[in-house]
C-alpha cells in the first residue's frame, strides 16, 4: 500500500486570492487621510458625533463628514443606530481593539525624540582626558537632572573620530579642530591658553621665571594629537637651543597631575585644565614665562545628525555646560 506523500503546508492565503491579487487587493497607504484615524478613534470611544467631535476640536458636521469618509475607505457603516443610540458594527468592535495600539505607536514615533527624560538611550563622545576633565563636571549633572535615563560613553581617542561620526559608532567630538571639513559642523565651545603647573613649595617659585628657568627643568607632558598645540613649546625651546630632552610623556591629566605633586617637574596644559588639577593636589599655577597661542574647543558632528531633535538637544546642553565651564 502507497505510504501517502507528506508536502510542506503553503503558506495561508484568502481563499481562491493569488498572492498577486492580494497585493493588488491591499490598500494604499498613499491615498488615506490617517488623521481620519484620530476622528475614528473619537468615534468608537464616544459612539456619539457630537460627543466625539468636541473630544478632536471639530464640528459636529465635520465629524459627520468624517464618519462618511471612513465607511467609504473601510467599506463598512462602523456605527448604526440602535434603541439606544449608535452601536458598532462588527469590524468597528474589532477596530477599536486593534486602534489604540496603532495610535499610540505613531505617537510614540512623532514623539521619540521630544522628551529626553523619558528616554533610555546611550551617547558616545569623543574627546581627550584634558577636556573630558574641564567639560564633564559641568556636563553630567545636567545630564543626569534632565536625561536620567542617558548612558554616557566617552572615547579619549580622536584618531579616525571624523569617520566613526560619518558611521555612527559616535555621536560628537569635543576636541580642537579650526575649521569642520565638508560634511561636518563645527561650534565653538570655549577658548582657552596655555599655562604652567608645578608642586605647590617648588624652588622655581622662588627665582626668576624665565625660559631658561623652564628650560632647566624637567618635564611632564599629557599625550595629545597632531594640531594640538601642546608641543608648542618645546618647538620653542629648540628654536633656542634650550631643549634638554623630550618630556615624560603620560596618558591621563590624573597621572601628569600625580607626577608634578611628587617631583620637581613642570606641566603645561591649558588653564582650565590647570585650573581643576590644582584645586585637587594644591598645585601652583603659573604663567608660562614666553607667550604661546591660544586654542578653542570645538564641538564638532557629522551633518546626518544636523537635524535629529535628540542630537540638536544634546549638543545644546554640551554647549551651556561649556559655557560655565570656565
Amino acid at each position: 500500500m502507497d505510504q501517502p506523500t507528506w508536502k510542506r503546508p503553503h503558506r495561508a492565503k484568502f481563499a481562491g486570492v493569488s498572492d498577486a491579487a492580494q497585493q493588488r487587493q491591499m490598500p494604499n497607504l498613499a491615498s488615506i487621510d490617517l488623521n481620519l484615524l484620530v476622528d475614528l478613534e473619537a468615534l468608537l470611544q464616544y459612539r456619539h458625533i457630537t460627543q466625539a467631535a468636541q473630544h478632536v476640536g471639530r464640528s459636529q458636521p465635520a465629524m459627520s463628514r468624517a464618519l462618511s469618509r471612513l465607511r467609504g475607505m473601510l467599506k463598512d457603516d462602523l456605527l448604526v443606530a440602535g434603541s439606544r443610540g449608535l452601536v458598532l458594527t462588527p469590524l468597528a468592535e474589532c477596530l477599536t481593539q486593534m486602534l489604540p495600539s496603532v495610535l499610540d505607536a505613531i505617537r510614540q514615533m512623532m514623539n521619540l525624540s521630544l522628551a529626553p527624560a523619558q528616554r533610555r538611550w546611550k551617547v558616545t563622545m569623543a574627546m581627550p582626558d584634558h577636556q573630558a576633565v574641564v567639560l564633564l563636571p559641568h556636563l553630567l549633572p545636567r545630564l543626569h537632572e534632565r536625561a536620567p535615563h542617558l548612558d554616557i560613553v566617552t572615547d579619549p581617542l580622536l584618531g579616525g573620530a571624523l569617520g566613526l561620526l560619518e558611521q555612527g559608532e559616535i555621536d560628537v567630538v569635543v576636541g580642537q579642530m579650526g575649521a569642520a571639513p565638508l560634511g561636518y559642523l563645527r561650534r565653538r565651545l570655549y577658548a582657552d591658553s596655555f599655562t604652567c603647573v608645578l608642586r605647590h613649595n617648588h624652588p622655581a617659585l622662588a627665582q626668576e621665571w624665565t625660559i631658561e628657568a623652564f628650560a632647566a627643568l624637567r618635564h611632564v607632558a599629557i599625550a595629545s594629537e597632531p594640531g594640538e598645540l601642546f608641543g608648542q613649546i618645546y618647538d620653542r625651546l629648540t628654536k633656542l637651543g634650550l631643549q634638554r630632552g623630550d618630556p615624560m610623556v603620560v596618558s591621563t591629566v590624573l597621572t601628569a597631575a600625580v607626577l608634578i605633586a611628587a617631583t620637581d617637574s613642570v606641566l603645561v596644559v591649558p588653564s582650565r585644565v590647570a585650573t581643576r588639577v590644582a584645586a585637587m593636589l594644591s598645585l601652583a599655577v603659573i604663567p608660562p614665562p614666553v607667550e604661546l597661542r591660544p586654542y578653542e574647543v570645538a564641538l564638532i558632528w557629522h551633518e546626518r545628525c544636523h537635524r535629529d531633535p535628540e542630537h540638536r538637544w544634546l549638543r545644546g546642553e554640551i554647549a551651556a555646560a561649556a559655557s560655565t565651564a570656565g
